[in-house]
């Protein structure tokens, strides 16, 4: 066990008290608005702990998009038909049911509605190749599924004829203000999260009603929160992102989905403010993207605490976060995983010191106790570095339909029946006042843009194509401390495939965060004295431009030449063409909202994020501004001449005049 005496010397952090004491970042919560979370309502099912907030809170709003808010006893109501409509398919409790809809009202609707019928759901992310979600259908079991008209007809197409689609638009809500009473258990399932595998097939991992309640009181009790809170949803489909939406949703705050892929970062940093965002999950990576488009501190007034998540902080993020936020906001760093939920927090205000160079995951939260064990399984001391075990009664109870993989990774507790361990594969460095040190990991499994990722499947799926004799993927990290996968490899002809044909073959198989950001041929892959592939000798990608299907064409204008010069910028490469696919060059989402917010700045004008997924070569973004341009230049000489008609009187003739001004501009942007 850890240490007695080394645990009770270590300072508590203030977000496991239950206690309303005044903080930087309180607020409101100085007259004692805190909204407790007793540690026996853990004991029991999510829907009666929502319940109960609806009870309490009928009128607030729970959930509030772009286009669309919805108050709490509305959310109820949505979610009891829903969870009738199940029913009256006939299905058996204990089932598992899918769903596939965007993030926003319509997905949290279901989420609810589902565990209102005694079911467990599996979050499809709709973004996923159709494969992935046939994949994951049939091994969760799932025959039915919540979803629209058009992506429940691809759901069946891609899987057996059997599955049944609740289409979610069809759903009677009138009469369904009374709730549900199935009987469910603390320990009953609650919902499946499926993450990469090192076998190339993905997991799930299995999660309870009583571990999420449980997730819900640590998150409410660090972030102080209340029923005046506004939390921002930003991931989508991960572990993270269905905590965060309960963490809301069972306090009575409310949540507020932004889709960052769509709208970007730039608009993010806009969002925030105007919705008067007070909590935020974020992702390490973006959170380094969203600081490039905070001015100063006096962005987020109403933001009192941001918490990383995802991927490892570093201290240069504690640099970025006293140089863009306020003193009224506090930093929380942490370590999880969706087998353990969190487990330790580390705060930081902006004048808290950090130890070291590295910043720490923090102290051990409530029902989580952190060993540090050697490969012999021995318990270690301070100072040294070890295998992160946790135990505690709040693990997941392992891996759906994989009794080999959970008797592997979790262990009986020898000491307590009611407690397991969990061996995480995570190396971790405890100081002698309690403050783990997070060392990174003892296998392949990495966090790409907050999604675990086992290199092992993306190393499965490039020897599937009959180019590819032999394969490696590494992780390595950019210039902006984010991580991204770079696969090796030989080819068994002399026919090797192209950058495109392998991201062409990749995106039908993997989710867009599994697809390596650069592919480098090798005539064979260096290894160690003991025939193993020896990862450290192979070289960081050269930033030549990589070789593609189309041929290279260099910028025929200034207009190109300004384009290329953003593009290899930000992907790091020495030259591109203007026929070359920005994804196929190693771009993605937060890499295209750097290159959208540039062009945004040389050429001031509004471009959405989708500009550039919709033309995402250089000759097609040119003419995508030109045409912007043509239209701006247009409206403003249309205006002046307008302006000086008002100069005339005969009515008539200034309609004509306008008329033909009109029809002037639209050639000349045609031309």
């Amino acid at each position: 066990m850890i240490n007695q005496e080394r645990a009770k010397s270590k300072p508590q952090p203030f977000g496991n008290t239950g206690t309303a004491s005044i903080l930087p970042g309180d607020g409101a919560l100085a007259k004692n608005q805190f909204a407790a979370f007793p540690k026996d309502e853990v004991e029991q099912s999510i829907p009666q702990r929502f319940e109960k907030i609806v009870r309490q809170f009928p009128d607030r709003i729970a959930v509030k998009t772009a286009d669309q808010v919805v108050s709490y006893a509305e959310l109820n109501a949505m979610a009891n038909g829903i969870a009738h409509a199940i029913l009256a398919k006939g299905s058996t409790s204990g089932q598992s049911v899918g769903i596939i809809l965007d993030k926003g009202i319509k997905q949290v609707a279901a989420m609810l509605g589902i565990l209102k019928a005694g079911k467990f759901f599996v979050l499809l992310d709709s973004a996923f190749p159709q494969d992935r979600i046939a994949a994951n259908l049939h091994d969760s079991g799932a025959r039915l599924v919540v979803s629209d008209e058009r992506r429940g007809a691809v759901a069946k197409e891609s899987s057996d004829n059997d599955l049944e689609c609740i289409v979610i638009e069809s759903v009677d809500v009138s009469g369904s203000a009374r709730d549900l009473r199935p009987a469910i258990l603390p320990s009953d399932s609650a919902y499946l999260v499926y993450t990469s595998g090192s076998t190339g097939q993905p997991k799930a991992v299995i999660q309870t009603h009583r571990n999420l309640l449980h997730r819900v009181m640590l998150h409410t009790r660090d972030s102080r929160a209340n029923e005046q809170d506004r939390m921002a949803l930003l991931p989508s489909g991960t572990s993270n992102a269905i905590t965060h939406t309960f963490t809301a949703l069972l306090t009575g705050a409310t949540l507020c989905p932004f889709d960052v892929k769509k709208e970007g970062v730039r608009r993010l940093a806009i969002w925030l403010a105007a919705e008067k965002i007070s909590v935020c999950l974020i992702s390490s990576t973006l959170f380094r993207s969203l600081c490039q488009f905070v001015n100063d501190s006096r962005n987020f007034p109403d933001l009192r605490f941001l918490r990383l998540v995802s991927e490892s902080g570093y201290t240069t993020d504690v640099e970025l976060f006293r140089n863009h936020f306020s003193s009224s906001c506090i930093l929380i760093h942490g370590l999880s995983s969706s087998e353990t939920g969190p487990l330790c927090t580390y705060f930081i205000r902006q004048d808290t010191e950090i130890p070291g160079n590295e910043l720490p995951v923090g102290y051990a939260l409530e029902g989580k106790e952190i060993l540090l064990l050697d490969d012999k399984g021995r318990e270690l001391g301070c100072n040294e570095v070890g295998e992160i075990v946790v135990r505690s009664r709040y693990l997941s109870p392992g891996y759906w339909r994989r009794p080999d993989l959970t008797e592997a990774k979790f262990k009986l507790d020898p000491h307590d029946p009611e407690k397991r361990l969990y061996y995480t594969g995570d190396l971790g460095l405890m100081l002698p006042d309690g403050c783990l040190i997070h060392k990174g990991r003892k296998d392949f499994r990495v966090k790409i843009r907050g999604y675990g990722v086992e290199i092992a499947e993306v190393e499965k799926f490039l020897r599937e194509l009959a180019l590819i004799k032999d394969t490696v993927v590494v992780a390595r990290q950019n210039e902006m401390e984010e991580t991204r996968l770079i696969a090796y490899f030989t080819s068994s002809t002399q026919q090797s495939p192209t950058t495109s044909e392998l991201r062409e073959f990749l995106i039908k198989k993997v989710p867009d965060y599994m697809i390596p950001s650069a592919f480098v041929r090798l005539e064979a892959l260096p290894l160690t004295l003991n025939g193993k592939v020896d990862r450290k000798a192979l070289l960081e990608p050269a930033k030549t431009r990589p070789e593609l299907k189309v041929s290279y064409v260099a910028p025929r204008t200034t207009l190109e030449e300004k384009l290329c010069q953003i593009w290899a910028g930000v992907l790091s490469l020495d030259h591109v063409g203007i026929h070359d696919n920005f994804f196929d060059l190693g771009g993605h989402s937060l890499a295209a909202t750097r290159v959208v917010s540039q062009v945004i700045k040389n050429f001031q004008l509004e471009l959405p994020l989708q500009s550039l997924f919709q033309s995402p070569t250089i000759a097609a973004m040119a003419a995508v501004i030109m045409e912007h341009q043509g239209k701006r230049l247009g409206e403003e000489e249309l205006e002046r001449v307008l302006g000086d008609l008002e100069s005339l009187s005969d009515e008539e003739a200034r309609r004509l005049l306008a008329e033909e001004t009109t029809a002037t501009s639209r050639r000349a942007r045609h031309e």
